[in-house]
């Protein structure tokens, strides 16, 4: 584990590259992105569809390997997860990223309280621990009243606030949203964004969001665009376009 210090960065991310073979051909994903991320701090990643930011995301999150880079998480010690084996890397998913997609995927057979507890319970909390932290934070989304309802019984909108919950049940350092808000129709997008940023931002979590929805991005404090296999600031692309056209 490689150890570097930079004060209240959270995450740092040097050189990252991501090819994918298809057939013959090398399809050239991410071509050396870098950037940091202060502690505390929330970022927007848009792109076009294909531009490779799950897969950024992905990396962050220790799914998916890179080529080539480094990825450093942590403020005063930095460890770089490109390093760690498969068992280091499960560890580092379960105690250090909550993750959000946009399909909630939430266990049909669970209520929303069992499933916000669940990741806590399995990951060795005492059950009663992992209950009293679940139900903190359905109050936390707004669904205290829900806690016995299954996910059918369950709207859109509310499963994703519960999908929100869970990812924080660990007490994870970040947070990664992927289309977080990409199900849901503008009333519940709203309010969906509204309690991510707001539970992040109160717990003191490091937030990252791949989203299209410029309302979603415009939350966060700081906004990139992933464009060519780069990531770039967005008012620099705006500047560019609009200086180009």
């Amino acid at each position: 584990m490689n150890d570097t210090s930079q004060k209240n960065i959270q995450l740092k991310i040097t050189d990252i590259v991501k090819n994918y073979m298809s057939g013959t051909e090398t399809l050239y994903i991410l071509r050396g992105v870098n950037f940091e991320i202060e502690q505390g701090t929330s970022v927007a990643i848009s792109g076009q569809s294909g531009s490779g930011k799950s897969t950024l995301l992905n990396i962050i999150g220790g799914l998916e390997k890179t080529d080539q880079g480094s990825v450093y998480i942590g403020v005063d010690k930095k460890i770089d997860i490109t390093s760690l084996c498969e068992k280091e890397m499960s560890l580092y998913r379960s105690k250090h990223v909550g993750f959000i997609f946009q399909f909630h995927y939430l266990l049909k057979d669970f209520t929303a309280l069992e499933n916000i507890m669940l990741p806590s319970y399995i990951a060795g909390m005492k059950k009663k621990n992992a209950i009293d932290r679940a139900r903190a934070l359905l109050v936390d989304v707004n669904l205290e009243n829900r806690a016995k309802h299954f996910p059918s019984q369950l709207s859109g909108g509310e499963r994703q606030r519960v999908a929100v919950a869970r990812s924080m049940v660990n007490d994870p350092q970040i947070i990664l949203a992927d289309e977080p808000t990409g199900n849901l129709d503008p009333q519940n997008s709203e309010i969906v964004t509204n309690l991510l940023y707001e539970s992040a931002q109160k717990r003191g979590k490091t937030l990252i969001v791949v989203t299209h929805d410029k309302k979603v991005a415009s939350n966060a404090s700081a906004r990139f665009v992933l464009e060519n296999g780069r990531l770039m600031n967005e008012q620099l692309v705006e500047d560019r376009n609009q200086f180009e056209n």
